[in-house]
C-alpha cells in the first residue's frame, strides 16, 4: 500500500521552520551560542525576551596570549558592525580579570583574530585584539574604570571602543587599531572566568546591534588620543583624549608627566590624573609640534612663529613657564634634538629653498649646516652618548632613516626597506630606535593615515611592529620616550561622523 509523502514532508518542514523560529527567539539578535576553546566548565546563554536581557555565564581559564577560552553567543556579519549593551558582572568574589566582552572573531577558534570591549571584574576596561589567527593579544586600557555601558565599533579597518557610566552619554575611550577581517565574521556577547574550575555570569541589557556603514559627513569630527605604550608588552594605554588636535609629547625626566602642544599652547598633564594645564610661553602663542626638555629637565625647548614673518624659530624657557629665548635668528626652524651634555640644538631648517640638518649652541650663536645633499633631511635626534645624529632623509628616492656623526660626518644609511621611515628617536638607554613609517605611495608626512610605529634595535638592526594605528603628523614628531626607555608616548587618531 502506498502512502502520500507530501504532507508528512510538509509536516516536517513545519517543524524545522518552528524550530528555527524557536532558536531565533531564544536567542533575540544572535544566531548561536557555544563555548570556544574548551573550557572545563560549560557555559549557557538565557534570552529574556520581554526584558531583552541576556545572561550568559562562561568558564575558560582565559582570553588573552595566543588562545582563548569562554561562552560566546553570536551573529555572522558582513562590513561595519555596532555593538552596544550595558554590562553588569555577577557578584564580586570571582577572579578580578574575569571579563565580560562585546566581541569580533573571525572564527569560533581559540586562537582566532579577534576584537573585544572587555569590562574585567576589577572595572579594568580595554579594548582587545588579536590580528591573526595564532598572534599575541594586544590591548588599549581604557582610562575609565568601571563603566556600564560599552560599544564597540567595526568602521571600515579599525575598531574602537566608547564608554560611559550609569546615567552618563557614550564617549570615545581613545586609542584605535587596525584589524582587517574577511566576511563574514562573529559578532556577539563573551564571559570568561579567567578561572577554569569557575563559571561567572554576566548580564547583558539595552543591548543594541547594527549592522551597515554609517554615512560620513562632508568635515567629519577628529578625535584626538593621547597614549602610552610598553614596549615589551605592546600594550597601550589611553592618558587622555580631546576633540581638539594634540600633537608630539615629550615625557618629562620625573617620569609622571609630559608635554604636548595643541591650538598653539605647550600644555602639561600627568600621566594619573588626565587633566592638562597649559604653560606659559608669554608672547609666544603659535607654538607648532617641534617641541622638546632640556637633558637636565631645568628647561624646555618650542618652535614658535608668532612673531614677523610668522615664520617658525626656535626659542628655550625655564621647565616652569616664562619669557621665550630666542635661538635661531633665521627661519623657518624646527627643533629636534637636544645634545646630551645639554650644550647644542640640532634642527631642520630651510635656507634658500633647502631643507637640511643644523645645529646651533643653546645659548644662540652661529648655525652650522651639516647636512648638503640633494632633498629633504629632517628630524634630527641625538644618541644618548652624544656621538651620533638620527636623522631622516629622502636623498636616495625615498624618506629613510640615516645617522651620521655629531659634526655631520660619516653619513650612513640605516633603514632600507620599502617604507617611507620618519622621526627616528634613540632610547635613553642606547638600545632601540623608534620611528614612523609612511607606506609606499605616501609622500611627506602628511596627518590621517594608516601608519605604523616600529622599534628597530641598534645592536643587531632587527625591526619589529610596535603598533598600526590612524596618525601621522603630530604622532612622533618629537623625542617622546620614557626616562627608563620601557615606554613610548605618541598620539593616534580617529574620524568619526
Amino acid at each position: 500500500m502506498r502512502f502520500p509523502l507530501w504532507p508528512y514532508l510538509a509536516r516536517l518542514l513545519g517543524l524545522f521552520a518552528f524550530a528555527s523560529e524557536m532558536v531565533a527567539a531564544a536567542l533575540g539578535d544572535f544566531e548561536g551560542h557555544a563555548d570556544v576553546g574548551n573550557p572545563k566548565r560549560t557555559g549557557s546563554t538565557e534570552f529574556d525576551a520581554t526584558q531583552r536581557n541576556y545572561k550568559v555565564a562562561g568558564g575558560g581559564k582565559n582570553m588573552w596570549f595566543t588562545n582563548d577560552a569562554l561562552h560566546f553567543v553570536w551573529k555572522k556579519v558582513s562590513g561595519d558592525v555596532t555593538l552596544v549593551a550595558d554590562i553588569t558582572l555577577d557578584g564580586s568574589v570571582g577572579d578580578p580579570h574575569r571579563k565580560a566582552c562585546l566581541l569580533i572573531r573571525q572564527s569560533l577558534d581559540a586562537d582566532s583574530a579577534y576584537a573585544d570591549a572587555a569590562l574585567h571584574g576589577d572595572g579594568l576596561t580595554s579594548l582587545q585584539y588579536r590580528e591573526a589567527k595564532g598572534a599575541l593579544t594586544r590591548e588599549i586600557q581604557s582610562n575609565m574604570v568601571g563603566p556600564r555601558r560599552l560599544r564597540l565599533e567595526k568602521r571600515g579597518k579599525y575598531v574602537s571602543l566608547s564608554v560611559a557610566r550609569i546615567g552618563e552619554e557614550l564617549r570615545p575611550a581613545g586609542g584605535s587599531f587596525r584589524l582587517e577581517l574577511e566576511a563574514p565574521f562573529y559578532v556577539g556577547l563573551g564571559v570568561c572566568a579567567h578561572n577554569d574550575d569557575a563559571l561567572e555570569t554576566a548580564v547583558f541589557t539595552n543591548v543594541e546591534l547594527h549592522e551597515g556603514t554609517i554615512p560620513f559627513p562632508a568635515k567629519p569630527s577628529l578625535i584626538s588620543t593621547l597614549e602610552t605604550i610598553t614596549l615589551a608588552s605592546k600594550d597601550r594605554r589611553v592618558v587622555w583624549w580631546t576633540t581638539n588636535l594634540i600633537e608630539a609629547p615629550n615625557w618629562l625626566p620625573d617620569g609622571t608627566n609630559l608635554l604636548f602642544n595643541s591650538q598653539g599652547r605647550i600644555h602639561r598633564i600627568a600621566l594619573s590624573s588626565g587633566n592638562p594645564v597649559t604653560v606659559d610661553t608669554g608672547f609666544a602663542t603659535r607654538c607648532n609640534n617641534d617641541h622638546g626638555i632640556s637633558p637636565d629637565g631645568t628647561r624646555f625647548v618650542i618652535s614658535d612663529q608668532t612673531q614677523g614673518d610668522r615664520k617658525s624659530r626656535i626659542y628655550t624657557l625655564p621647565i616652569t613657564g616664562g619669557t621665550p629665548k630666542l635661538i635661531t635668528e633665521l627661519g623657518p626652524s624646527y627643533w629636534h634634538g637636544w645634545s646630551p651634555d645639554g650644550q647644542t640644538l640640532a634642527y631642520c631648517a630651510e635656507r634658500n629653498g633647502a631643507f637640511d640638518i643644523y645645529t646651533i649652541p643653546v645659548g644662540g650663536g652661529s648655525e652650522l649646516r651639516l647636512t648638503d645633499a640633494q632633498g629633504l633631511d629632517d628630524g634630527p635626534d641625538y644618541s644618548p652618548d652624544g656621538r651620533w645624529i638620527y636623522f631622516n632623509s629622502d636623498r636616495t628616492g625615498r624618506m629613510h632613516v640615516w645617522r651620521m656623526k655629531s659634526d655631520g660626518t660619516e653619513q650612513e644609511q640605516i633603514t632600507k626597506d620599502d617604507y617611507n621611515n620618519w622621526f627616528p628617536h634613540p632610547s635613553p638607554d642606547g638600545k632601540s630606535l623608534v620611528f614612523l613609517s609612511y607606506e609606499p605611495e605616501v609622500k611627506g608626512h602628511p596627518e590621517n593615515k594608516d601608519v605604523l610605529l616600529r622599534r628597530l634595535s641598534l645592536a643587531n638592526g632587527q625591526i619589529d611592529l610596535l603598533a598600526k594605528l590612524f596618525g601621522g603628523q603630530g604622532t612622533i614628531n618629537v623625542p617622546s620616550w620614557s626616562p627608563d626607555s620601557r615606554k613610548l608616548a605618541f598620539v593616534s587618531y580617529q574620524l568619526v561622523p
